[in-house]
C-alpha cells in the first residue's frame, strides 16, 4: 500500500484531478479504519452544517464549500448520495473521503441509497470508474467502503439525521444501533427503509412508488420524535426546488444540496447551518457558473424514475 500524502491528494482532488488507483486503494483503506469505529447513529456536536444529496456534481460541491466554508474551518455532516447522476462522482466521493481521513472529527458522512453496488451499476458511478480508470478496481474499493458508512447521525441528542426516512421496523434509536450495517443495502427491512423512505401527507405507513422503503405520515414522525426525545428528523433523498422544505409543522426537514439537479432541473440548493443552540439558518446557492466547470464528458442516458 502506497504512503498517503493526504494534503497533496486533497489539493489534486480540489482541482478535479484524478488520483492514482494505488492512492484510491490506500485512501479507502484508511477511511475504513476510521468509519468502522463510528456507530450506526453517529454522534455529532453543534455547530454543524448539514448537507443533502450531492450526486457527483463536483463543481457544485465546490460552490457549497465557497458559501459554507472549507473543512476544517466548518464542521460538516453530509446525508449521503455522493455518487451517480453527475459527471464527477469519482472526484466527488474521493474528495469527501480524503477530507474525512484528513479531518475525521470535522466531517461526517452517512450512507444514501445510491451508496450501493446495485444502484451504481445503473446510475453512472460504475461506468464512470470504468471509463476513468480502465478497470472496475476503483469502483470495488469505493463500494466496499460504502458498507462502513454510518446509517444515521444524531446532533446534540436532538436532531436525528438520516438519508431517507423512518421504518415500521424501527421505533427507537437503539434498534438502529443494533443493525449490522456492513453489507450491501438490502432490498427490504430496516436498513433499506432508512435509506429509501419518504414523508407523505398521509397518516401511518404507505406503499412507496420507489419500490423500496415506505411513505410515512406526520403521526409516524411525532411518535418517533416523542419516543426518542428528539425535536426534528432531518433528511435528504428528495429533490426540493427551493433547496429545503419543512414538513409536519417543522418536525421533519428535507435538505437538498445539488443545484440544477442532473444539470437540467433548474432548482436551487441549500445547506443547513446549526448554531451551538441548534438555531437553524439556511444558505441557498445556485449551480456553479458554466465558465467555472471543466469539460463535461459524455454520459450514457439514464432512466429518470429514481432520485
Amino acid at each position: 500500500m502506497c504512503a498517503l500524502d493526504l494534503d497533496g491528494i486533497i489539493e489534486r482532488l480540489m482541482k478535479c484531478t484524478l488520483i492514482t488507483e494505488d492512492e484510491v486503494k490506500a485512501l479507502c483503506g484508511k477511511a475504513r479504519e476510521i468509519l468502522i469505529e463510528e456507530g450506526n447513529v453517529q454522534r455529532v456536536d453543534s455547530p454543524v452544517t448539514v448537507c443533502g444529496d450531492i450526486h457527483g456534481q463536483f463543481y457544485d460541491l465546490q460552490e457549497l464549500f465557497k458559501v459554507g466554508g472549507r473543512v476544517p474551518e466548518t464542521n460538516y455532516l453530509f446525508l449521503g448520495d455522493f455518487v451517480d447522476r453527475g459527471f464527477y462522482s469519482v472526484e466527488t466521493f474521493l474528495l469527501l473521503i480524503a477530507l474525512k481521513v484528513r479531518y475525521p472529527d470535522r466531517i461526517t458522512l452517512i450512507r444514501g441509497n445510491h451508496e450501493s453496488r446495485q444502484i451504481t451499476q445503473v446510475y453512472g458511478f460504475f461506468d464512470e470508474c470504468l471509463k476513468k480508470y480502465g478497470s472496475i478496481s476503483v469502483w470495488k474499493y469505493c463500494t466496499d467502503l460504502f458498507d462502513y458508512l454510518s446509517l444515521s447521525a444524531i446532533i446534540d441528542g436532538k436532531i436525528f439525521c438520516v438519508h431517507g426516512g423512518l421504518s415500521p421496523s424501527i421505533q427507537t434509536l437503539d434498534q438502529i444501533r443494533a443493525i449490522d450495517r456492513k453489507q450491501e443495502v438490502p432490498h427490504d427491512g430496516a436498513m433499506c427503509d432508512l435509506l429509501w423512505s419518504d414523508p407523505e401527507d398521509t397518516q401511518g405507513w404507505g406503499v412507496s412508488p420507489r419500490g423500496a422503503g415506505y411513505l410515512f405520515g406526520a403521526d409516524i414522525v411525532q411518535e418517533f420524535n416523542t419516543m426518542n426525545n428528539i425535536d426534528i428528523v432531518c433528511r435528504a433523498h428528495q429533490l426540493v426546488m427551493e433547496g429545503y422544505k419543512w414538513h409536519f409543522t417543522e418536525t421533519l426537514l428535507t435538505v437538498w444540496s445539488a443545484p440544477n439537479y442532473c444539470y437540467r432541473c433548474g432548482n436551487v440548493a441549500a445547506i443547513l447551518e446549526l448554531s451551538e443552540n441548534l438555531h437553524p439558518e439556511f444558505i441557498i446557492f445556485e449551480a456553479a457558473p458554466n465558465d467555472n466547470r471543466g469539460s463535461q464528458p459524455f454520459r450514457k442516458q439514464q432512466p429518470d424514475y429514481f432520485l
